[in-house]
């Protein structure tokens, strides 16, 4: 059965509310959406939808990170966190169990102006491909968020003045390579491989939304073994209300 999967960096989910989320909820009419930057803890908000359960990872810092999963069918939540103490109280993740499939959306730390969290951003990599891997042993794993990082150069506007920039550093871009090398792939390439400005974020600087001037940090990642059954894989750049836009899937489960 085809099922559709949204992922979506919403900086502030009280703020998006406030442009129209209820309505962009609705229209895309999806099995299971994904948000991250959340910025709540919890009780700050009471946003329910007919037919839909959900389940919140708060940050224990106020107004920080945050990630939250809605999903309609018979799923089941299992746990939040990856399972790693010291990187489970920024509320980075949710995982679901579909059954056939787990879920796992996440909010990648990002390595700040000079680089100054990288280590632990290299930290949190290896933790969190671990965590996915063992999951893979059990089922296919369907990952998705903002993993705050452009993988090539065809994923960013300006490759070459950005290299040493966080999201864009060698060791970054090498350990997305690495958990695809772990067994999954980047749904938006492998249906798109070739196709060049097409970005899920972008600086509310120097009016960069309006001329393209964007990076690809959002993704969906699926087990190799899912890769028949995608059907589709979309960015989409025309909804407002953040600095990211979602990006989605629609997967044959």
């Amino acid at each position: 059965m085809a099922k559709k999967f949204i992922s979506w960096n919403v900086n502030g989910l009280r703020a998006v509310v406030g442009k129209g989320f209820r309505e962009i909820f609705a229209d895309f009419d999806a099995d299971f959406f994904c948000m991250q930057e959340t910025k709540l803890q919890e009780g700050q908000l009471d946003l329910t939808f007919d037919g839909y359960k959900s389940a919140y990872d708060y940050a224990q810092r106020k107004g920080y990170s945050g990630t939250a999963t809605y999903w309609r069918d018979n799923s089941t939540l299992r746990n939040t966190g990856i399972k790693v103490e010291r990187h489970d109280t920024e509320g980075r993740s949710v995982t679901l169990d579909l059954g056939n499939a787990y879920l796992v959306n996440v909010y990648t730390p990002n390595s700040q102006d000079k680089l100054a969290r990288l280590d632990y951003r290299m930290d949190w990599e290896q933790s969190f491909a671990d965590y996915v891997s063992a999951l893979d042993k059990e089922k296919p794993v369907i990952i998705c968020g903002d993993l705050n990082v452009a993988h090539q150069e065809i994923d960013l506007a300006n490759p070459k003045t950005n290299h040493f920039n966080p999201g864009f550093t060698d060791q970054e871009r090498g350990a997305f390579s690495d958990l695809l090398a772990r067994g999954f792939t980047d749904t938006f390439r492998f249906l798109h491989p070739d196709v060049v400005k097409a970005y899920s974020w972008w600086s509310y600087r120097m009016n960069a939304r309006a001329k393209n001037v964007g990076w690809r940090i959002d993704y969906f990642l699926i087990s190799n073994r899912l890769t028949d059954k995608l059907i589709s894989a979309e960015i989409h750049n025309e909804v407002m209300g953040s600095d990211h836009c979602p990006v989605s899937i629609v997967l044959n489960l």
